[in-house]
């Protein structure tokens, strides 16, 4: 593996969309139990539920911390590759590489990453061992990555349609604990320049209460070249209506990389998904005070869902709106198998289905090593 220090963009390289071709997946094994409760034991089963159904259509790549290498060998299918490596958290989308491919061989993205904002307003610290995982990746598949870590950005905040265009959102990229000596200026040329875009879409916040500082990919995604599902709500008592609004203004008079309109697909939220007393008593405490208290909102979105070769595997949360977002995006997926899982006890953690997965493109596996 080489440690590149040129740009993507010069390079040839561009980000592409995710329902593009994948060679595989990459997954982190839960095991934080200040972020998944009773020992992540049903967070586990929902991942392995998760890496089945995506594993039928890709390789699936998952890390395993050495202490719980055993149980993810036990719980996932043989077609399955474990292999250890540490991880302070289990959010693959924000730590594992951002691949960028010239048609041919692929390469990783390795951006710094500070817990969600660092020591302003990150979600936990120490963060070494989850800021050493890209790297470590893929040297493991042996594919050259840039070296990025003078750039605090995670996966989860950024989308692209594959042909020249990246979304992502103001609130999250614009905030003071990832880039604050940088202007908006500054960050779009380089995301322009590390991602081979042309364009950037700024949309002006995402999910209420979304404590990753409203990261894209749990309000807006690309689901075709111009087109978007946006997560909405008609009720304008909850404070997600005015969010999601300025979201479909902003899009609705912007166009792509390429000149077209934008499509928007309003997907609907569920009710608000509520943390119970019991789940609280789940969880343990982080440096004395509990992460999560009863009552709280958690970001529950539809929209958090995870595009593999065979099937787009959707969040459900036993919500009167699960199946009406099931049937939205059958018809914008119509090579693929739309199915929900149950994900409520991954949603305890802070994410949802695309959070804790990382796509791998498709490549030429005698260009590119692995």
């Amino acid at each position: 593996m080489k440690i590149l220090h040129t740009s993507p963009r010069e390079d040839g390289f561009r980000m592409p969309a995710e329902f593009e071709g994948h060679y595989g997946c990459i997954m982190i094994f839960p095991h934080r139990r200040d972020s998944w409760q009773n020992g992540a034991y049903a967070a586990r089963k929902a991942f392995a539920e998760i890496i089945g159904i995506i594993s039928r259509s890709e390789k699936m790549i998952v890390c395993a911390r050495y202490e719980d290498y055993d149980s993810a060998r036990f719980m996932l299918p043989d077609r399955v590759r474990v292999i250890e490596m540490e991880s302070d958290d289990s959010w693959a989308r924000d730590v594992a590489p951002t691949f960028v491919t010239n048609g041919k061989e692929i390469r990783g993205i390795d951006w710094g990453f500070n817990a969600w904002g660092g020591l302003e307003d990150g979600l936990y610290f120490p963060w070494d061992r989850d800021n050493k995982m890209a790297r470590k990746l893929c040297d493991s598949m042996d594919i050259d990555t840039y070296d990025k870590r003078d750039f605090i950005l995670e996966g989860g905040s950024i989308h692209s349609d594959g042909q020249g265009t990246i979304m992502t959102t103001e609130a999250c990229l614009l905030s003071r604990g990832r880039n604050p000596e940088l202007s908006k200026a500054e960050i779009e040329r380089e995301l322009m320049d590390t991602l081979g875009a042309e364009k950037i879409l700024w949309l002006p916040c995402g999910i209420y209460n979304d404590e990753t500082n409203e990261h894209v990919d749990n309000i807006c995604a690309f689901t075709s070249p111009a087109e978007v599902v946006l997560a909405w709500t008609d009720n304008r008592d909850d404070p997600q209506y005015e969010m999601s609004m300025r979201c479909l203004e902003y899009l609705e008079n912007e166009t792509d990389a390429r000149g077209r309109r934008i499509t928007v697909h309003k997907l609907p939220l569920p009710e608000p998904v509520t943390m119970t007393s019991e789940e609280c008593d789940g969880l343990d405490d982080m440096d004395g005070e509990p992460t999560r208290t009863p009552g709280e909102r958690l970001a529950a979105s539809y929209v958090n869902f995870y595009i593999s070769n065979g099937h787009v595997i959707v969040p459900q949360f036993g919500d009167s709106n699960d199946q009406k977002a099931l049937d939205i995006l059958k018809p914008l997926f119509p090579q693929r198998e739309v199915v929900g899982v149950y994900a409520r006890d991954i949603l305890i953690g802070g994410g949802n289905i695309h959070c804790i997965t990382q796509q791998i493109p498709t490549y030429d596996r005698s260009v590119t090593g692995g």
